[in-house]
């Protein structure tokens, strides 16, 4: 019987490795052609591993809750025929592997390429995700878990990477503070009532599933929910926050598209929903103000040259994810709607790919799909601005006519842009959010789509 070596699947450009969350299929299982083998975890995102062969399953290379890169062998699967040799994936997995390297990862240019240490079981008790490397390093400077979790990361998602474990380190040889005294700082912070460190309330709930009392129920947050939680807590620790709220007549709009849906659908197989429409005027408005696409890197101004659009999708579980629309000034209405009808319906299967999530400059979500009429949303780090769009309201509204000012029903609705203030004053905030609110109001009733 060959052998066949499954190997972890590429998974978009800016993604290296995931975490085996759950093996789908165990060793002995018979396996039939695109069945899923495993279930991975990179950031937000969980995907499945399907076979590309027929087979048995013979070997599983990794635990669950192991991280492994793209282009490691991950299972040994056996199958009819051929010769003894394990049979080989294509040529695209050497792409992958090379693809994997520590060089191509963001961050990581200067370190050489390190051996994976021989165990990491000193941090399988942390709800927090390290990457392989950063195991490595805290192993060879004889750092601990309990210090590993105190230290902020300033990757996505909270993440701590090799630079700000090494800044830690290098502070940690040059001070007089014990690792004893370190330890005990979050505990005193949480018993002080001042914000604690994520660690502390990990600890908190693990603690309290000790006291359930009557009719009271204690849900175990799932890995999704701890990664927004702690992306949220980082958002508004790391930037100022301000929000700025205009409400825009998009009367000519709505008419406009209860004009035109219906022939739509039947001519493209297509919903159009308002989140394009909004999509593009945000598109529209950013070419018009481009310092409010931009992120910050200590004292520095990123000024991104790529319009890529996170959509925020709310998913059954009630936990949100954010897929990306990239370049989304270079599509058409067309092209931006069957954009967003992909995303939000592969978004509420999981079916969306690492990288898709990825790379967003600026963020929509539309807080009116709820009946919420405004809102005032977090920032989606490293960005500095997200627009939330409130319900459609049909209220009364004083139009000026050559005639004099009547008040007629309009459909109002109100956006919340919400900033962060380190590196975008009122005055832009404000006139970002009042140049979005112009394209819709001036929709063309005659538009052609």
């Amino acid at each position: 019987m060959a052998q066949y070596e499954l190997l972890l699947p590429k998974m978009g450009e800016s993604v290296a490795e995931a975490t085996v969350i759950k093996w789908v299929k165990q060793v002995g299982d018979v396996i039939e052609l695109d069945d899923t083998i495993l279930e991975i975890a990179t950031d937000k995102v969980d995907s499945e591993v399907p076979s590309p062969v027929a087979g048995k399953l013979v070997k599983q290379l990794f635990k669950e809750d192991d991280v492994a890169q793209v282009g490691d062998v991950i299972a040994i699967i056996e199958i009819a025929g051929g010769s003894e040799a394990p049979a080989k994936q294509d040529v695209v997995v050497d792409t992958a592997k090379e693809e994997a390297k520590p060089e191509t990862i963001p961050g990581l240019e200067q370190l050489p390429v390190e051996e994976p240490i021989k165990s990491t079981s000193n941090f399988t008790t942390s709800d927090r995700f390290y990457s392989p490397l950063v195991k490595s390093i805290a192993a060879q400077e004889n750092v601990s878990l309990a210090e590993l979790d105190s230290i902020k990361g300033s990757g996505a998602d909270n993440r701590l990477n090799k630079d700000d474990l090494l800044s830690y380190i290098a502070n940690k040889k040059g001070s007089s503070i014990t690792t004893s005294v370190q330890h005990e700082a979050p505990v005193k912070e949480a018993k002080s009532g001042t914000p604690s460190s994520i660690p502390v309330v990990d600890n908190i709930n693990k603690t309290s599933t000790t006291s359930v009392s009557g009719g009271d129920e204690i849900i175990e947050m799932d890995r999704m929910r701890k990664l927004i939680a702690d992306h949220m807590v980082m958002s508004k620790s790391t930037s100022p926050h301000v929000t700025s709220f205009v409400e825009a007549d998009v009367t000519n709009l709505v008419l406009w598209r209860n004009k035109v849906k219906n022939s739509f659908e039947k001519r493209e197989n297509e919903k159009i929903t308002f989140t394009p429409i909004f999509v593009e005027a945000v598109a529209k408005a950013i070419k018009d103000y481009p310092m409010i696409n931009v992120s910050v890197n200590g004292t520095q101004i990123i000024k991104k040259h790529n319009i890529n659009i996170g959509m925020a999708a709310a998913l059954p579980s009630g936990n949100l994810i954010v897929p990306v629309i990239r370049n989304a000034d270079q599509l058409n209405l067309v092209g931006l709607t069957k954009a967003v009808n992909d995303l939000a319906s592969r978004a509420r299967v999981s079916k969306l790919k690492p990288d898709e999530t990825q790379g967003g400059t600026f963020t929509l979500t539309n807080v009116g799909s709820f009946g919420n009429v405004m809102g005032t949303p977090i920032i989606n780090q490293p960005q500095v601005a997200i627009l939330a769009v409130g319900a459609i309201k049909k209220k009364p509204a004083v139009l000026e006519t050559e005639h004099g000012d009547v008040i007629a029903i309009r459909h109002m609705m109100f956006l919340s842009l919400s900033y962060d203030h380190r590196v975008v004053d009122g005055s832009l905030g404000g006139m970002f959010v009042r140049r979005v609110a112009d394209y819709l109001e001036n929709w063309d009733f005659n538009r052609e789509i």
